[in-house]
């Protein structure tokens, strides 16, 4: 998405979020789940896709959007999708808890700064989910 997330209207955030969140449920269907091996090729996006919706989780409960549940379910779904084993299923949690404690660490209100926050995390979400079904076979 070559739109800077500062100059999106509340309507193409809105849309975006909605994009985000469609990719990520498409992305839990498309990719290959191999269980067999712990480590995947993809885990670094995996990790930091995890990290933001841990932030997104917070940032969208503190700025009242009221579906902060959301973004915990898409994370509870990823993690029911991809977890091979107890120590995967503890480092995929551990991305989403670290983004959702850095930002809670960093925010007690809503601010433009974190609308912003909240903006440039959907925007890199939709890429890396794009970038993961590419990889998919």
């Amino acid at each position: 998405m070559s739109a800077s997330p500062a100059r999106l209207n509340r309507s193409a955030r809105l849309h975006v979020a909605a994009v985000a969140a469609g990719v990520v449920s498409y992305l839990l269907l498309a990719m290959p789940l191999a269980r067999a091996q712990d480590a995947k090729p993809y885990d670094e996006q995996l990790m930091r896709l995890s990290e933001i919706l841990g932030a997104v989780h917070y940032l969208r409960e503190l700025c009242s959007a009221n579906d902060g549940q959301r973004w915990r379910d898409h994370m509870r779904t990823l993690i029911d999708a991809e977890t091979a084993s107890a120590q995967r299923k503890a480092r995929i949690t551990r991305s989403f808890n670290q983004g959702y404690r850095s930002y809670s660490r960093t925010y007690t209100t809503c601010t433009p700064s974190a609308q912003t926050a909240i903006e440039r995390f959907m925007v890199e979400a939709v890429e890396l989910t794009d970038a993961l079904v590419e990889k998919a076979p």
